[in-house]
């Protein structure tokens, strides 16, 4: 046993020896892995913020009753705020060049931050297989314009309880094995998939609404689009917010572990500028499109809100014309859903993993392990209705919420934006963030006062037959941003009346945090160099031809 545990280990890279709190994948990111530019973090953006769940949100929020220009008003808004945490959270990822798993360390304390690591695991998990899922229905179009009689050539052997055809759980198959390749990348060299796949999505996107809008004819646009309400008074109001929370609540897991990425920058403020532009424009363009693309063709296909739905009604209702146009949309749409899947759900959870088990697992084993353990989540069951999807997006924001409130908390409040990042990578008490036994309880009492407000109004909106009382179901409306200043405000409070002393002492004595920045980047790079130094002295004269270990 020990011989194969020994077998199992991850290779020696960077000059990392791996422990149980270092990798090479999960230690400050040196200046050859910095690649990551304006339009790296702008392309990134593009893919994350312009595929299907993105496209949905606009004209999910009508069917829950709100008109099309009050779905604008949340998106936009919703946008606009997700956008101001996204770059908050990105601060130390971008100065400091550590990623979320250890930024949430000085948080919750060298143990306690495994508790976030796990919740994020989880998402990555069910996030994967949700977009996996949906990325099966797009090459199933692909499959459908080439086939159309597709059902009949490939005979349907599921229950009707999977919901789900065999064909469709082929087309699943086939989208998650063709998206392995891309996991395999590392961060800091993917910017040129991002440069394709982005101008992939976006040339289909335009191209989309053109044909929409040009061939709506005479029955222009359905009821999508219209000015009336079944909402009145005080419950409009409350269902924009919700709208609000919704639109936060699509990317909140993407604003929770943006550090990951942020800390592949060159510079810090490529982080920032390529994040604050992109981010909000693209959300906000692509869940507008999806608004009036189901608008313009909801008189003729009805109103299909889910994008491979409205090919394969294009494909049943057209010619070979049309069913070529298909092959190539659901095609663009592949691109897209890997593009947003691999970098947003399957690298996260190969981070996560790699600073949980870091002796043993690094970011491309991790993201191997987030792809295979996705398919147990049983994406084919997710509901696919427009209140269910959004219900499920703002769920997931009462737990994430207080979750970013603590992160912004502690690095602009409590630690003023100095980190003392080598006690990061130091397992015992010598370390200022031990807190006690490991655990920094102030985080766990913050983030339990943040999350429990908004629980009855979580139960009772997945469970119908529970009622609670309207207030509490209206903080639940809100929940990302109650549950964010709720934990911020007591997590402050509680530094403040019982201070974490050695960290205090550090905050006080340590130099600026420009000088403080400066100086770990000239030692990350410096050590980076050494390694590399000794790496070139003790190469052989002739290569041995070796690849970098799964």
């Amino acid at each position: 046993m020990e011989n194969l545990m020994k077998k199992l280990e991850v290779r020696h890279e960077g000059g990392t020896v791996p422990n149980r709190w270092i990798n090479n994948d999960i230690k400050p990111i040196e200046h050859e892995r910095r690649t990551w530019g304006f339009w790296t973090f702008h392309n990134y953006w593009v893919l994350v913020n312009s595929n299907i769940s993105t496209y949905m949100t606009g004209s999910s929020l009508i069917a829950l009753g709100l008109t099309w220009w009050q779905a604008v008003i949340s998106i936009i808004i919703g946008n606009l705020l997700a956008t101001l945490f996204v770059i908050l959270n990105s601060l130390p990822g971008a100065y400091y060049k550590i990623g979320f798993p250890v930024v949430n360390r000085y948080v919750w304390g060298m143990y306690g931050s495994a508790f976030v690591l796990w919740n994020r695991i989880l998402l990555s998990l069910v996030w994967y297989g949700y977009q996996a899922w949906v990325g099966g229905e797009c090459f199933y179009v692909c499959l459908q314009a080439i086939w159309p009689s597709l059902e009949r050539r490939i005979p349907n052997h599921m229950p009707e309880s999977t919901g789900m055809t065999t064909a469709q759980f082929v087309a699943y198959i086939v989208f998650m094995i063709i998206s392995l390749p891309v996991a395999w990348v590392r961060p800091h060299k993917l910017r040129y998939f991002f440069y394709i796949s982005s101008a992939v999505i976006l040339v289909f996107e335009i191209v989309l609404l053109i044909w929409s809008l040009a061939t709506m004819g005479d029955t222009g646009f359905g009821a999508t689009i219209s000015s009336s309400t079944t909402i009145q008074g005080s419950e409009m109001g409350w269902s924009i917010a919700y709208g609000i929370i919704s639109t936060i609540g699509s990317i909140a897991a993407g604003i929770l572990n943006q550090n990951d990425y942020a800390r592949f920058s060159r510079k810090p403020m490529d982080a920032v500028w390529g994040q604050i532009i992109s981010f909000p424009l693209y959300g906000i363009v692509c869940s507008v499109i999806g608004i009036l693309v189901t608008a313009a063709t909801q008189n003729r296909y009805g109103a299909l809100w889910n994008l491979p739905e409205l090919l394969s009604a294009i494909i049943e209702d057209g010619g070979s014309k049309s069913r070529a146009a298909a092959f190539f949309a659901g095609a663009a749409l592949v691109v897209s859903q890997i593009g947003v899947n691999i970098p947003g759900n399957a690298l996260s959870g190969g981070f996560d993993f790699a600073a949980t088990f870091p002796k043993y697992i690094n970011i491309r084993r991790g993201a191997y392990l987030t792809i295979v353990l996705s398919i147990a989540c049983n994406p084919w069951k997710l509901v696919n209705t427009a209140t269910t999807f959004l219900a499920v997006l703002s769920s997931y924001s009462v737990f994430l919420g207080p979750m970013v409130g603590l992160m912004i908390t502690s690095y602009l409040i409590i630690n003023q934006k100095k980190i003392k990042v080598e006690d990061l990578y130091l397992g015992n008490s010598d370390s200022i963030y031990w807190y006690t036994w490991g655990v920094n309880w102030r985080a766990v009492i913050a983030w339990v006062c943040g999350t429990v407000p908004s629980l009855p109004g979580f139960v009772a909106s997945v469970n119908t037959n529970i009622h609670v009382p309207i207030g509490l179901t209206h903080l639940y409306d809100i929940c990302f941003l109650s549950g964010f200043a709720i934990s911020a405000a007591v997590y402050w409070a509680l530094h403040m009346v019982i201070p974490a002393s050695r960290v205090d002492e550090f905050v006080r004595t340590a130099p600026s945090p420009k000088e403080l920045q400066l100086k770990y980047q000239e030692e990350i790079d410096a050590a980076a160099y050494e390694a590399e130094e000794v790496v070139v002295v003790g190469m052989q004269p002739k290569g041995d031809g070796k690849v970098d270990d799964v």
